[in-house]
């Protein structure tokens, strides 16, 4: 798992679609179904880590991106 994509695919997987329209409030909101999917133990703790390191980086990104 490397990109955005693998995380969206990851959350495809358990039939969790995210689009709220504005690519940060995504993220944002893939990062709390990552989570609720971790607590409830249906990903391995590596999977979820890396896939919350991915939507880190994404966020900063993005978040640099709008910030200018």
């Amino acid at each position: 798992m490397k990109t955005l994509y693998d995380v969206q695919r990851l959350l495809k997987q358990f039939g969790i679609y995210v689009y709220l329209g504005k690519r940060l409030y995504d993220i944002e909101m893939m990062k709390i179904e990552l989570e609720r999917l971790y607590d409830n133990g249906l990903i391995s703790k590596s999977d979820y880590l890396h896939a919350e390191l991915i939507l880190r980086r994404e966020h900063r990104i993005e978040k640099e991106r709008e910030d200018g």
